[in-house]
């Protein structure tokens, strides 16, 4: 196990900021994991299991803890036959969306332009365009705060809307006070080694590879019209809504609302509210993580003044802010 010291965070996340990890482990195996693990518990230190870092918002002081990100060993892909297929957690999302095409096989291939790794996908409950990780995951392996591996059915992974149990755990494994909304837990819990899914035949549905390549190839278009996909971000940084507001009961987007609140294009600083899409906040140049976090909060309070609507962070906080 390679262990690096004060590794900057911004080379490690998709909004481009964030202080050094006081610890940085890069696991090429499970025992890799382990030891991590017993390290973090060894200096009494934090620990975070880091995907691909494209819904982290890494404070500017840095992460006084253990960073472990899965290695190549993590990224495999394995055919199981009859449409099942068993994806490791550092597998990105969209090549594993682009393996089931080719596949023919039906069932997430509309998350191809989702740009994280399996292990955030199913930590998260990953979706878009009316696909999500959860319907077709049949069974998550993982590895304890112990070190010891387990497996968990879907249903017992207790997915709802960009929620799983790997959350809960997260929060009820940790040594602190609960943590603030939006905040990851101090201590890495469950770390998601790999997912297996069901998956249907195209020819079931009376398709083809091509016909399924044509639907990914149309959400592609519909995330490059409407995502500000040149400038780091994070993704949407708020979770949609239960319900609207009193006069637009049926309206749960939180970009309608932040539109009509006239944050589109509100800076603090070098973080902006995306003027291609308000459910995004972009770094347009030079911003830090207090500039975002400062802006995501500002985006709050007005909201909630203008609507009486309270807007829930997705975008996850790690470190001191």
């Amino acid at each position: 196990m390679n262990i690096l010291e004060n590794v900057p965070m911004n080379e490690h996340t998709s909004f481009k900021v964030g202080g050094p990890a006081r610890y940085f482990v890069k696991a090429e195996s499970v025992d890799d994991i382990k030891e991590a693990i017993q390290f973090a518990k060894a200096k009494a230190l934090p620990s975070f299991i880091l995907g691909k870092g494209t819904n982290l918002l890494v404070s500017d002081h840095g992460f006084n803890g253990v960073i472990v990100q899965l290695g190549k060993f993590f990224s495999n892909i394995t055919d199981l036959h009859n449409g099942k297929i068993s994806a490791k957690g550092a597998t990105p999302l969209a090549r594993l969306a682009r393996y089931t095409i080719n596949e023919g096989l039906s069932g997430i291939h509309k998350l191809a332009g989702i740009p994280g790794s399996l292990g955030g996908a199913i930590y998260m409950n990953a979706g878009a365009y009316g696909q999500d990780v959860s319907q077709t995951c049949i069974e998550v392996e993982f590895i304890d705060a112990d070190g010891n591996l387990h497996k968990r059915t879907t249903n017992e992974c207790n997915f709802s809307y960009r929620h799983s149990i790997f959350q809960e755990f997260a929060k009820c494994e940790s040594k602190v006070p609960e943590p603030a909304e939006g905040r990851q837990s101090n201590l890495l819990s469950e770390t998601i080694i790999s997912a297996t899914f069901q998956l249907t035949p195209a020819t079931e549905l009376g398709k083809t590879a091509k016909d399924l390549e044509a639907e990914m190839q149309e959400c592609m278009e519909k995330r490059r019209k409407s995502q500000p996909l040149s400038m780091p971000n994070a993704g949407s940084t708020f979770k949609r809504l239960d319900a609207g507001a009193a006069e637009t009961p049926t309206q749960i987007a939180p970009g309608y609302y932040i539109e009509q609140a006239g944050l589109k294009g509100y800076r603090i600083g070098g973080a902006e509210v995306s003027r291609v899409h308000a459910n995004f906040i972009v770094n347009a140049g030079g911003a830090t993580a207090a500039d975002i976090k400062a802006l995501s909060e500002h985006v709050q309070k007005v909201v909630a003044e203008k609507f009486g609507i309270q807007l829930h962070r997705e975008v996850i906080l790690l470190g001191e802010f």
